[in-house]
């Protein structure tokens, strides 16, 4: 008898912390988006941009905007209208690029037109790690329903390449003055 009393002590015991780990899993759910309303902010451009300071600093400043806000999120929770501010804040970055910066760089001359080319080239940086986390997120998503992600995938490769280029070339503007467009 005593041995049947403490098998089911037991196996209440135990039944209590599984279903004890049940609530905890979903508290970080909720806690992921959380996290999504809670640090990431839309913005206007000339609040989020990075093409002011010196070269070689784009990527830590844009992971900074696009990407440490979803630390510790599961991208597949982000909400659309998050999803669509991240995709609105990228085209802003792409206006700056084709609106501000290349006729403000082709207008200028010297310094003037070489501390612009950095800032630009910063803001592409911006743009593209923009639009790669878009594509992240719209990637989790897609898996969580089960749809095919190929198309996002191939997008995604084409974007870190240009990412990469970008990259590169702002890492050779190390310590170089760069310019946003006022």
């Amino acid at each position: 008898m005593a041995h049947f009393s403490l098998i089911a002590l037991l196996g209440s015991f135990f039944a209590g912390i599984v279903v004890a780990a049940v609530p905890i899993k979903l508290d970080l759910v909720v806690r992921a988006n959380t996290t999504v309303t809670g640090t990431f902010i839309a913005q206007a451009y000339a609040d989020f941009q990075i093409s002011d300071g010196v070269g070689a600093t784009a990527v830590d400043e844009a992971n900074t905007v696009f990407v440490d806000p979803f630390a510790g999120v599961y991208l597949s929770t982000v909400s659309f209208d998050t999803l669509d501010a991240i995709n609105t804040m990228r085209e802003a970055a792409e206006s700056a690029e084709t609106d501000d910066f290349d006729p403000q760089i082709n207008a200028a001359t010297g310094a003037a037109a070489a501390m612009l080319s950095v800032g630009k080239t910063k803001n592409k940086v911006l743009k593209l790690t923009g639009g790669i986390q878009t594509i992240n997120i719209k990637i989790a998503q897609a898996q969580g329903s089960r749809d095919d992600t190929s198309d996002l995938e191939h997008s995604l490769n084409e974007e870190q390449t240009k990412l990469n280029t970008n990259i590169a070339a702002d890492k050779a503007n190390t310590g170089k003055t760069s310019q946003d467009v006022a």
